[in-house]
């Protein structure tokens, strides 16, 4: 009976092991987390004023000004704190922003 609660214990722990190593490698392999803002609404202690997804066109800062709203002047904004229809600490850099990486992330960019 004593061998039968180590097997369960030790498939357990493998089991929840590997949840954790699949987290880890899907985290690497995803796309950071972005807002679309207005690069002119910049205010200290609020940060960049959110805007609508339709104003920044395309997957990255690199296809900025292609099919814009003329209202704003918008971007991608990526890993930033979000409160209060602001957001800021982020980058504007999607590069960067992959590369700050997470849990078991290396830092190479990957994703």
């Amino acid at each position: 009976m004593a061998q039968t609660r180590r097997r369960l214990r030790s498939s357990t722990v493998v089991l929840g092991g590997m949840g954790v190593l699949a987290a880890a490698l899907s985290a690497c392999g995803s796309d950071p987390d972005r807002r679309c803002v207005d690069r002119d609404s910049y205010t200290l202690g609020d940060g960049y004023k959110v805007v609508s997804d339709k104003n920044c066109s395309g997957g990255s800062s690199g296809s900025r000004g292609k099919s814009r709203s003329r209202a704003t002047d918008a971007d991608w904004y990526y890993d930033s704190d979000v409160r209060n229809g602001y957001a800021e600490h982020g980058t504007f850099s999607r590069s960067e922003a992959v590369d700050r990486g997470g849990f078991g992330c290396s830092g190479s960019g990957g994703g």
